[in-house]
């Protein structure tokens, strides 16, 4: 299996002195679901930051290190090149356009990749096809939907860029369990579909117990454990790194 992300030993800062990750590597197999686990301030969302390139907008600055994605570095890149090359990253928190109809929110992430009318159509279409409640809600409000349809929404947005690896963090944070497992289901049936990649960085263990393949623990900004993310599970390392709690 070939690797699709590279990353090696990066080193990141916010306003040139707090050190938010030391020493973090990973690589994403093509085709993998790979978790990112840890306790709240564990360095889950930097590193996700810093594979996007996202994090300079936060002032922050990958001080050393290399991240490769399709053998070729991308450290440095402005992040809407990363995005055209096939990387995108879904933001923790749900950031959508609520002012726009959820039609309005696809179409913004399309536009990247300057479709004809019929392409993005043909888009608009397979983001519905995986996503019913977005079709249903198509012309409302984004701000009016549920957060389970925001959620939904801002991983559609994300898809319209025709990625070929998504970064999602905290995708089942503030949702109701059954909405939570319905995400996760659906990011299973666009690997097995589609052949997408994923990290996912996630607090809810049985969630990524359930549904990644592999999994990183990170602990106080380093990565302390990789491996099986059952097997992790199974020996109690992810239990230990959320504050040592045991889980049933």
């Amino acid at each position: 299996m070939s690797i699709l992300l590279d990353v090696q030993n990066i080193e990141v800062v916010y306003d040139q002195s707090i050190l938010a990750v030391k020493q973090v590597s990973l690589t994403v197999p093509q085709g993998a679901i790979v978790a990112l686990l840890g306790a709240n301030g564990a360095g889950k969302s930097t590193t996700l930051k810093a594979i996007s390139q996202l994090v300079t907008a936060e002032n922050g600055q990958i001080l050393s290190g290399d991240i490769l994605y399709q053998g070729e570095s991308i450290l440095g890149k402005n992040p809407s090149d990363v995005v055209k090359q096939g990387l995108v990253q879904v933001l923790e928190g749900r950031h959508i356009f609520s002012n726009l109809t959820v039609e309005e929110n696809l179409r913004t992430g399309g536009f990247l990749q300057h479709p004809s009318a019929a392409t993005l159509k043909q888009a608009l279409h397979r983001i519905y096809h995986y996503f019913p409640r977005l079709a249903d809600k198509r012309d409302t409000l984004a701000g009016y939907t549920s957060g389970g349809e925001q959620q939904m929404l801002a991983i559609g947005r994300a898809l319209m860029t025709q990625p070929t690896l998504v970064l999602l963090d905290e995708p089942s944070m503030g949702l109701a369990p059954k909405i939570s497992r319905e995400i996760f289901e659906l990011i299973a049936q666009l690997r097995a579909q589609e052949g997408l990649s994923f990290i996912v960085a996630e607090q809810n263990i049985a969630l990524a117990k359930h549904y990644t393949d592999l999994a990183y623990v990170l602990e106080n900004d380093v990565v302390n454990a990789f491996g099986n993310t059952q097997t992790l599970y199974e020996n109690g390392t992810i239990q230990r790194a959320y504050l040592g709690q045991s889980v049933a």
